[in-house]
């Protein structure tokens, strides 16, 4: 079988994706390609039609990672429970969907720092896909506490909602264990001043990954805050994707030397 990759949201003409899939391909022995495909927000509701056309198996990334739900015929549990799919396989005419964002940012977290997020005080700035699948990886994780912070306070509260221990903004300044940004790097505004509580233990994530260390990154930095970018995050999560695709165990390390 020539399996038949691809990557679909808007922007993707940066996305790694493509790079990842040939790696991950070879790596389990297959054989197949796989192409940037550029999906905005109003074209969202061909999304299903489009990969039955096209594909075996596509990577989701924002702005469509809520909007790939109702292209869905199956859906993991925790793609259900955080609402968001960043990969779709199909299966016998049957598109099935995932989410492995969560679990790829703990991969990724874990092999650079350890365990760094039981019991600790988590902040996420978003409420998107991303961040939905962040919060839920971090409370199954057994985080403290988690601050949603967001631009508008809808998405934010409706996401706080789901969880014990997770609250809508900011809580009253404490030791800040884990900030990660969700928020896609083209669609942020002026750069706010660090999380309250953040030190020299904290790791920030920043899920963007070009540039490698954005402006909200080098603040953290200059901090004195461990910091990390969405490369390796991206490489964990699609390693669990395509595990999940041919049933071939493979390692997000190897695929991050790849594309580092």
């Amino acid at each position: 079988m020539e399996w038949r990759l691809g990557v679909v949201g808007s922007p993707v003409a940066h996305s790694l994706s493509p790079a990842l899939h040939a790696a991950g391909l070879a790596r389990a022995g297959l054989r197949g390609h796989s192409v940037r495909r550029e999906v905005t927000p109003e074209e969202a509701g061909r999304l299903r039609e489009l990969v039955l056309a096209e594909f075996d198996a596509v990577a989701v990334t924002a702005p469509l990672k809520g909007r790939a739900l109702a292209a869905c015929d199956e859906l993991s549990a925790v793609a259900r429970r955080t609402s968001s799919v960043n990969g779709i396989v199909v299966r016998e005419g049957r598109l099935v969907g995932d989410s492995t964002d969560g679990g790829g940012f703990l991969d990724a977290l874990a092999a650079a720092y350890g365990e760094v997020v039981a019991d600790a005080h988590v902040v996420v700035l978003g409420a998107g896909g991303a961040a939905r699948a962040v919060v839920d990886a971090v409370v199954e994780r057994g985080a403290a506490s988690v601050s949603v912070v967001a631009r508008r306070p809808g998405p934010a509260e409706r996401l706080a909602a789901r969880y014990p221990r997770v609250h809508a903004g900011a809580l009253v300044q404490r030791p800040v264990g884990v900030v990660v940004n969700t928020v896609p790097a083209h669609a942020r505004g002026p750069e706010a001043a660090i999380a309250p509580g953040a030190g020299a233990e904290t790791v920030a994530v920043d899920l963007a990954y070009e540039p490698r260390e954005t402006p909200w990154l080098a603040r953290y930095a200059a901090a004195g805050c461990r910091t990390q970018n969405g490369l390796a995050m991206l490489c964990y999560t699609a390693a669990r994707l395509m595990t999940g695709w041919w049933g071939v165990a493979l390692d997000g390390a190897e695929l991050l030397e790849v594309v580092r």
